[in-house]
């Protein structure tokens, strides 16, 4: 891409808008994963620089997002007694994302089906809404989403008027503020600033942030012992994987924006890189944040000078800002929190589900469900090997519809045969694409045809695509053909077809006189046979 002074202006003006946008999310963000305001503010400042500098989406902001918090805030439940394992399991995240980028995992995230993709999402929206239930009625944020609802009714009975109603005003805000406002006034920033002032002036008795640390976040040292180590390969292995496909698919809705194609593999590296250096600090990790993505190539960004401008601004504003962060409200965050969790659920999926086929709706709601009251790792485990089954049974469809066995006429095979009804010879037509999801069922239709002829001919002029589970199916069959019939002959064999049967010595079993280049040569030659 040409850079010139119009994207200078552009990558500025969208530096600028997004880091106003960033600076009440990362610090609600960085109170949803538990570590605290101040880690989620530079936990941005470090993802948002390293993944704009060495990551492969131009236009991409990153920073924490409400499905990093939520993986982050199960780790810091779990290790609440020992930072340094978080951290430790952070840097162990962001070196796995790295070596996803070099084994270019990257293109393979973004084939995740969408009805994965929106049950996790949307149950991420879900467990964000859920968890702030009680920081919006003033209470202390703990526990997981389902203790939580059943702590409810408790909940409503102890609540902090204050901060009930800085949370609702806050949740207002961010509803109800005018869309040609929000590319010059983000609704987050201006709930920020109503619900921190409302409770120094009217609403005294909500909770606040509080004394903030100044300066630098000190460097963590990684815990090495053998124990631990062991632990946090699955944490570690659940954050990395979470925020990888967050990233990805913000940089898809990024290349659809600017019309742009991103490298996903050096993406993997950025971010990777970015968490990596979160942990080392002991800050919250990041993603590719959809929304910041959004409001940076709507004003113009275009280049990862827009991302670097966006964390050197909250560098600045760390800085200049530290006795206001201290007052921010609890509740004023949990407002906005709870509309961030509300646009993260899938709503367009949802108001169509009964439209959607019944397989695909199935897989989205296990997932969603699995993820708010299971495990997020489980939850798309899970979607993934249901989603796989249901593309195969609908393969399967598609490939047997193309997929011919019929007995020849004796007569039609050769012209000096009178009229009859006998049909020694039986064709097999491969379809263009056969794969394991029809290579059973072809075994069990065609198996018992072929046991009926004196001679099978495999046509494979048509096929483009066959794997090695479907080549083992027909190497079976063609066996039974030449040991139970007269023999079997194989017309138009090439390309995968040809590369995938030959791993299974399809050429061992059948005499090379009998592959032949099309149909019409193996017919006459299926006819000699039966004939002696």
């Amino acid at each position: 891409m040409r850079f010139d002074l119009k994207t200078l202006r552009g990558d500025i003006f969208g530096g600028v808008l997004s880091a106003v946008v960033s600076l009440p999310l990362a610090l609600a963000f960085g109170v949803a994963s538990g570590l605290g305001p101040v880690a989620g503010l530079y936990g941005a400042i470090a993802v948002g620089f390293l993944a704009a500098v060495l990551g492969g989406t131009p236009t991409q902001i990153s920073g924490p997002t409400g499905p990093t918090s939520i993986a982050t805030a199960v780790i810091v439940a779990q290790h609440a007694d020992n930072l340094a394992e978080v951290a430790t399991i952070v840097m162990l995240s962001g070196l796995l994302q790295i070596a996803f980028g070099l084994i270019r995992f990257g293109r393979y995230v973004t084939y995740t089906p969408y009805s994965v993709v929106s049950g996790f999402m949307s149950g991420i929206g879900v467990i964000i809404i859920i968890l702030q239930t009680l920081p919006f009625l003033g209470l202390p944020l703990e526990g997981e989403p389902l203790h939580i609802v059943q702590g409810w009714p408790a909940a409503l009975a102890t609540l902090n008027p204050d901060a009930l109603s800085i949370a609702v005003g806050s949740l207002a805000v961010c509803v109800f503020w005018p869309r040609q406002l929000h590319n010059i006034l983000p609704p987050p920033l201006v709930a920020l600033v109503i619900g921190t002032g409302a409770a120094a002036w009217w609403f005294p008795g909500a909770p606040v942030i509080g004394a903030v640390p100044t300066g630098f976040p000190e460097l963590q040292r990684p815990v090495l012992s053998e124990g631990f180590l062991d632990a946090m390969l699955q944490p570690a292995l659940i954050l990395a994987l979470v925020n990888s496909i967050d990233s990805l698919l913000t940089a898809l809705v990024a290349d659809s924006m600017t019309r742009t194609q991103h490298n996903s593999d050096r993406e993997l590296l950025g971010q990777g890189t970015g968490n990596l250096v979160a942990g080392l600090l002991g800050v919250m990790p990041g993603a590719g944040a959809t929304m910041r993505t959004v409001v940076n190539g709507r004003a113009g960004g275009r280049t990862p000078l827009s991302g670097a401008l966006h964390a050197l601004i909250l560098l600045g504003c760390m800085f200049g800002f530290g006795p206001l962060v201290e007052r921010i409200p609890y509740a004023c965050l949990a407002g906005i929190l709870m509309k961030v969790g509300w646009d993260i659920i899938d709503w367009r999926i949802l108001k169509r589900l009964r439209y959607a086929a019944v397989e695909n709706v199935t897989v989205m709601l296990l997932t969603l469900v699995l993820t708010v009251f299971v495990d997020l790792i489980m939850a798309v485990g899970v979607g993934l090997i249901v989603a796989s089954f249901v593309s195969a049974r609908r393969s399967e469809s598609a490939e047997l519809k193309d997929m011919v066995s019929v007995p020849l006429l004796d007569a039609v095979l050769s012209p000096d045969v009178e009229e009859s009804y006998d049909a020694r010879v039986g064709l097999v037509a491969v379809p263009r694409h056969f794969s394991v999801a029809s290579a059973r069922e072809l075994a069990r239709s065609v198996g018992a045809d072929i046991k009926e002829h004196e001679a099978v001919i495999f046509d494979f002029s048509a096929v483009t695509y066959m794997d090695e589970s479907a080549a083992l199916v027909i190497e079976d069959l063609a066996n039974t053909a030449q040991t139970e019939a007269k023999g079997c002959v194989v017309a138009g064999l090439s390309g995968s077809a040809e590369e995938a049967l030959r791993v299974f010595g399809i050429h061992d079993h059948i005499p090379p006189e009998h592959f032949v280049p099309d149909l019409e040569t193996a017919k006459k030659l299926a006819w000699d046979l039966v004939n002696g």
